[in-house]
């Protein structure tokens, strides 16, 4: 009898668990990959976009068909989980499921902040979390030649922690291309006590050093209660205002509003078994940035497309289990990640390490290499010729 695999998300997880469950599952199941938009644009490469180093069509990403193998791929907004009656309602009709992997993600809700979308229509802010955005934020940050740039952490939790000071610091790059660094201040504001705190002080330091380096001034601590647009100010908790003449923020993130809607956790993110990605719903799998994991060290693991990858192998295994075939050992994830950190001058720093070690996350930062700006770089052109070819298994 064939059994119906709902996948919804068709970012690094969604797609990678696509890819592993055709290596555990019958070709008589059906594997049904849903998502609105049929083009994805990987998180590396909007910080690229951002500098100037990408262009819109060489980054957007449209899976094949001989690429997503047997999967079936609609497009369609899902609109409503029905977790007890096993069905998922979208704007092209109902979906009924014996397995359901949620792969949505983290939306962007810039509304959360009051005054940040004023801002945004005014011209005086900018943000790279989406393609054009990120297009829109690089003609902003050329256009400037004087004054102050304020890069703004708005809320937490938020995709990629290396994001604001690699944006920072790709931000000061350009700058100094365009002949106008000495006129212009760039600064970091956040809530975080540290740069990338999840992975400890050492890190964070290093970080700090690395914006130090590049004339960066960075401002922990800060949590944001508005933008005034018109004076040109963040306004913090505490009355502090900063003055800015570009704002370029992270945006608020929140879970999508379907997964939201299914009340699985207060926050909407879903909490899952950290080795399984199990949710406490039977049949029910999430990975990625709409998954949440405690560490040992009671941070989130950071919302990152490396640990959405990784992931999908121990879902397509416990997938595979629930539908009743032999999988033993059943995989696990391991809790191993990596982020580049981009400095600017196509040189790239790494932490790695191992997020779920008992003591809390061991992560190792190396120094800056064109070396590893390369490794970024054959990772990002991976990713797009594994899904624009036919590389699949099944």
């Amino acid at each position: 009898m064939r059994r119906n695999i709902l996948v919804l998300g068709a970012g690094f997880g969604g797609l990678s668990t696509v890819r592993e469950l055709q290596k555990h599952v019958s070709p008589d199941d059906k594997i049904t990959l849903i998502d609105r938009s049929e083009s994805q644009v990987q998180g590396l490469s909007l910080l690229w976009l951002l500098r100037g180093w990408r262009t819109l069509d060489q980054v957007q990403l449209v899976p094949t068909k001989d690429a997503l193998g047997r999967a079936e791929h609609v497009l369609a907004d899902v609109e409503q989980l029905d977790l007890g009656a096993r069905q998922v309602r979208t704007s092209q009709g109902e979906f009924a499921y014996d397995a359901l992997v949620l792969a949505l993600g983290a939306e962007l809700n810039t509304g959360a902040v009051p005054g940040l979308e004023e801002a945004l229509a005014a011209g005086v802010a900018a943000h790279y979390y989406t393609p054009e955005a990120a297009v829109d934020a690089h003609a902003k940050l050329k256009a400037v030649a004087s004054g102050k740039v304020v890069f703004l952490v708005s809320r937490i939790p938020f995709k990629c922690p290396a994001a604001p000071y690699e944006g920072a610091m790709l931000a000061s790059d350009l700058l100094t291309e365009t002949g106008v660094r000495d006129n212009v201040s760039v600064d970091v504001y956040t809530p975080e006590p540290q740069p990338m705190p999840v992975a400890g002080p050492v890190v964070g330091q290093g970080v700090v050093q690395m914006l130090e380096s590049q004339k960066i001034g960075f401002h922990p601590g800060r949590q944001v209660e508005g933008v005034d647009a018109e004076a040109r100010e963040v306004v913090f908790e505490g009355g502090e205002r900063v003055s800015f003449d570009l704002l370029v923020f992270i945006p608020p993130h929140q879970a999508p509003a379907p997964v939201k809607a299914a009340e699985l956790s207060p926050t909407g993110f879903v909490p899952v078994d950290a080795n399984t990605l199990a949710t406490m719903v039977e049949g029910v799998w999430a990975l990625g940035d709409v998954a949440s994991i405690t560490l040992a060290n009671g941070k989130p693991l950071p919302k990152a497309a490396v640990f959405a990858k990784g992931q999908a192998e121990a879902v397509a295994a416990g997938v595979a289990r629930h539908l009743g075939y032999d999988q033993a050992p059943e995989p696990h994830f391991s809790g191993e990640g990596h982020c580049y950190l981009e400095i600017g001058g196509h040189l790239a720093a790494k932490g790695a390490g191992n997020f779920y070690h008992p003591d809390g996350p061991k992560i190792e930062l190396s120094e800056p290499s064109e070396d590893l700006h390369r490794a970024k770089e054959s990772e990002e052109q991976q990713w797009l010729a594994e899904w624009s070819t036919s590389t699949h298994d099944g």
